[in-house]
């Protein structure tokens, strides 16, 4: 397949070779005079669906005023990363606490997505600094993998079943890195610019969401060749992707409101409209129950959850009005957001 832009391969071929600097880390603890951490208890939705677990309660956390958090990613020690999109920094919460440190990414960083790698180490997408970061979480070491040629306007990351990061950028690009050895590939997206939301299925399926180019794609781990899924509904703005542990991929389609389910196994789809008028599907994911969750933007802003056996929506409130949740990610019994309107973290618990 033509790449866009040749293969790097770092220098001697090894992650351990990649830029690292030694950066101290900053703690801050919010003072709680002036933030809050505020709890909306049991949180009733404006449905109940029957044979869900209930939500227990909703709590947003306060972070660093202007850092903008954009994704978030719970840690296994309790924790949760989240990108400072506005202050360059990968930012780290103690629920348990409220504590909030920060460790700055350095100049022109400004990072949009973060996961956690099987190391326990977070790894994030920095659209600034148009590279792949890796953060050392007990020394805060920065291990930087930079991409090469032009800025791709890096999004979002998941790493497949084999341990390769796949990634993607807005400005018309998908890629991967293989940490073990540093090796970088960037490709050309299919329809140009767009590339958004990527998730990886059981089957070691990479699949990805066109926000501009209006689609699914499908990426062949095998050979990064990939191939164009169109949704039912035209001009849909597919933003974020997630899979179930079925293998369906989950959707949200921004510009028209609607969360869509594609099945690899059969090439088909089904789309649901997200209830209230003119809504606008943001954030996507699908929790350990299988159920999903989604994000709209739609007035004072709402977290959702979808029940596909019974196709029915539970709405919830966001504590502060037009939040704008960003991006979901979870653990069991957790489901978190980033709101970069509030510079607040939020979670829904539910069991």
């Amino acid at each position: 397949m033509r790449r866009w832009l040749a293969l790097l391969v770092l220098a001697a071929c090894s992650a351990d070779q990649a830029a690292t600097t030694s950066i101290e880390e900053s703690t801050t603890t919010l003072d709680s005079s002036t933030s809050t951490i505020t709890t909306v208890s049991e949180a009733p939705p404006t449905t109940t669906t029957p044979g869900l677990l209930p939500v227990t309660n909703v709590v947003e956390y306060p972070v660093t005023p202007g850092s903008r958090p954009h994704d978030v990613a719970p840690a296994g020690d309790g924790t949760v990363w989240y990108t400072g999109q506005g202050n360059g920094t990968l930012g780290r919460l103690d629920p348990s606490t409220g504590t909030v440190s920060e460790i700055s990414l350095g100049p022109g960083s400004a990072p949009h997505g973060v996961i956690v790698g099987r190391d326990g180490s977070p790894w994030l997408t920095d659209s600034g600094l148009n590279a792949l970061v890796r953060v050392d979480p007990a020394t805060g070491d920065i291990s930087l993998f930079e991409l090469p040629g032009p800025n791709v306007n890096l999004n979002t990351a998941v790493f497949d079943q084999s341990g390769i990061l796949w990634f993607t950028g807005q400005a018309g690009a998908y890629g991967s890195l293989d940490p073990t050895t540093g090796e970088i590939a960037v490709f050309p997206a299919p329809g140009g610019r767009g590339p958004y939301g990527i998730t990886v299925t059981p089957r070691n399926e990479v699949f990805y969401a066109s926000l501009a180019g209006n689609h699914l794609a499908y990426v062949d781990p095998r050979d990064g060749t990939a191939r164009v899924l169109e949704p039912p509904t035209p001009q849909q703005g597919s933003r974020r992707a997630w899979s179930d542990s079925e293998g369906t991929v989950w959707v949200s389609q921004w510009e028209v409101g609607q969360v869509a389910a594609y099945q690899p196994s059969t090439d088909t789809w089904r789309e649901w409209a997200l209830p209230g008028e003119d809504a606008t599907a943001y954030a996507v994911y699908v929790d350990e129950t299988d159920r999903v969750w989604l994000t709209d933007f739609t007035g004072e802003g709402l977290f959702l959850r979808f029940e596909p056996a019974t196709e029915r929506f539970e709405t919830f409130p966001l504590p502060t009005p037009g939040g704008d949740v960003r991006q979901l990610l979870g653990r069991p019994g957790e489901v978190w957001g980033a709101e970069s309107a509030a510079d607040a973290l939020i979670v829904v618990r539910f069991g």
